[in-house]
């Protein structure tokens, strides 16, 4: 806490400096492409401060739900989403206003809950700067449902996210995955009620070329040939990690939840500094799509169950090709 009020008057020098620097971005600066430096510390800037009204709105909420008790406790969660709601909100209207952020759903977001209403496994590729934000903000503000998150054990580094979500169903993942986080995943998704979504990102962390490699090596290294011969095909995926999958797809059969795959595309060229720079703002839209697999076509046999899910991730791999016009064959039908 006392470290993020530090950060914001050094994010609002930072702004400063950006600004005085603003006619050598005007003389400088490629047509289309200049005040990066302006945009980039603006949103920086905007980010600390709801990090710091997150943290303050969920002290004001603890203070609103003290003693126990069910009710307590229900309030105390229903206040959370809302500050997290907000919170979101805020953060992808920066994100349109200063990046030119556009998002393209198809089928959109709202009909998840029309064809949907039980409670849901969400598994969402990861890829580019912000995709999880958005995909987030997308099931809880446009949705209407409760989002539980399987997310990386650093990011509780981020204040906000420390406080708000460990008063929320959420599952945080070590750098090392142990023993007992499957365990958890699949305790989540057996526990899902509708209205309530838990999101997975199967491949463990954002897409790159580097990393792709590097999972494709590492199932040679431990004798998963016929997985490491269908990643070499996916092309803009990487290979999804089975054990917490796996989990969240049996607790989803036990709680009698939908399964749900999520493909986007339109961030996922940006995988450094220096292609983040030259891509502000944003030329395109982010696409994304989505579809359900119904009970009756998910394995129950564990081989079975892994080559599905390799199977489903292959479609998400193909329809990324698709939107980037290449010589990839079409998504497959719903099954």
């Amino acid at each position: 806490m006392p470290a993020l009020v530090v950060l914001i008057p050094v994010a609002a020098a930072l702004l400063l400096v950006t600004v005085v620097l603003a006619p050598l971005s005007l003389l400088f600066g490629r047509s289309g492409r200049r005040w990066q430096p302006q945009r980039l510390a603006l949103y920086a800037l905007m980010y600390l401060v709801a990090d710091l009204a997150g943290v303050l709105a969920a002290g004001v909420v603890r203070l609103r739900c003290l003693g126990g008790g069910r009710e307590r406790e229900e309030r105390l969660t229903t206040l959370n989403y809302r500050v997290l709601e907000r919170l979101l909100a805020f953060l992808v209207a920066c994100s349109r206003r200063l990046f030119s952020l556009r998002v393209e759903v198809d089928p959109p977001i709202p009909s998840i809950t029309d064809r949907l209403r039980d409670g849901m496994v969400v598994f969402a590729r990861h890829a580019g700067p912000g995709d999880s934000i958005l995909l987030v903000h997308g099931l809880l503000c446009e949705a209407g449902l409760r989002p539980q998150v399987v997310l990386k054990q650093f990011l509780r580094w981020d204040p906000c996210l420390d406080i708000v979500l460990s008063r929320l169903p959420h599952c945080f993942v070590p750098r090392r995955a142990e023993a007992g986080t499957s365990d958890a995943i699949g305790a989540l998704a057996a526990g899902l009620h509708p209205g309530e979504a838990l999101v997975v990102f199967p491949e463990g962390g954002n897409f790159t070329e580097r990393r792709r490699r590097r999972a494709i090596g590492w199932l040679n290294r431990t004798g998963q040939f016929r997985r490491a011969a269908r990643a070499r095909r996916q092309q803009h995926v990487l290979p999804p990690r089975m054990e917490g999958s796996l989990a969240a797809l049996s607790g989803a059969g036990d709680a009698g939840a939908a399964v749900v795959f999520v493909a986007h595309t339109g961030l996922d060229h940006i995988d450094s500094p220096t292609r983040l720079w030259q891509s502000i703002p944003l030329r395109e839209a982010v696409r994304a799509t989505w579809w359900s697999v119904p009970d009756h076509a998910i394995p129950a046999e564990r081989p079975a169950r892994e080559s599905w899910l390799t199977d489903q991730w292959s479609r998400v791999d193909a329809w990324i090709a698709h939107e980037w016009n290449e010589p990839a064959p079409a998504p497959p039908a719903v099954p």
